[in-house]
C-alpha cells in the first residue's frame, strides 16, 4: 500500500551498537528542525514501549509496530527517520515493502564501523553503564546490509556532523544547522 507523498522523506539508519545511529539521527531532528520529522528508535520502540526482547521471539512486534508507525507519520506528512540496529534478516523484508511504497525521497544508510571504535563511542554514551563490550560482541553482525535496499555505508572517517550533512543532502532536505542557540 502506498504511502507518504512526493515531498516526504524516508531515511534509515542501520548498523551495529554504538556506531552513531541514534546521534545522527538527533542530529537530524536539530539540524532540520523537530517539526514534521518522526525519529523512530528501535530501543525506544522494542525496549520502552513493548519491552519486547530482541532474541528468540518468533512473533516478533517490533517489526510490525516500526512499520505501521513509519508508514502512518509518511501518511500523515511527516518525514520519518528509522534508527536502530534492524538485523536484515529480521527486518528486511519490511523494510524493502517500506521504501517501494514510499511515494517521496527514500535514503539507506549502513554504519559501517570497525567493532572496536563502536565499543570507544559506547564508553562515551550515558548508557555506557547499561552493557559493555562482552553484550556489544553477541550483538555484533559485520556488513548487515539489507539487499535490495541500496543501502550507502557510512565510515567511521565522517563525524556525525557530517553524516547528518550527507543524509539532508542526500534526501534534498534543508540543512538548518544546530537550530537551537547555546545557552547564555
Amino acid at each position: 500500500m502506498r504511502t507518504g507523498s512526493e515531498g516526504t522523506r524516508l531515511v534509515f539508519l542501520r548498523g551495529n551498537s554504538g556506531s552513531g545511529k541514534s546521534t545522527v539521527a538527533a542530529l537530524l531532528r536539530e539540524r532540520y528542525g523537530v517539526r514534521d520529522m518522526a525519529v523512530i528508535g528501535q530501543d525506544v520502540v522494542r525496549r520502552t514501549v513493548l519491552k519486547e526482547k530482541e532474541s528468540g521471539c518468533s512473533g516478533h512486534v517490533t517489526v510490525g509496530m516500526v512499520d505501521v508507525m513509519a508508514r502512518y507519520a509518511l501518511a500523515a506528512g511527516f518525514h520519518v527517520v528509522v534508527e536502530g540496529i534492524y538485523g536484515a534478516r529480521r527486518y528486511g523484508e519490511v523494510f524493502r515493502a517500506l521504501a517501494a511504497d514510499h511515494v517521496g525521497v527514500t535514503a539507506a544508510f549502513y554504519f559501517d564501523v570497525p567493532f572496536e571504535e563502536t565499543v570507544r563511542r559506547h564508553g562515551t554514551r550515558t548508557k555506557a553503564g547499561s552493557f559493555g563490550e562482552a553484550e556489544m560482541r553477541s550483538w555484533w553482525k559485520p556488513e548487515d546490509l539489507i539487499p535490495g535496499l541500496d543501502e550507502a555505508l557510512v565510515g567511521p572517517e565522517l563525524s556525525a556532523a557530517e553524516t547528518a550533512a550527507l543524509v539532508l543532502a542526500r534526501v534534498g532536505l534543508p540543512d538548518g544547522g544546530l537550530v537551537w542557540p547555546a545557552a547564555t
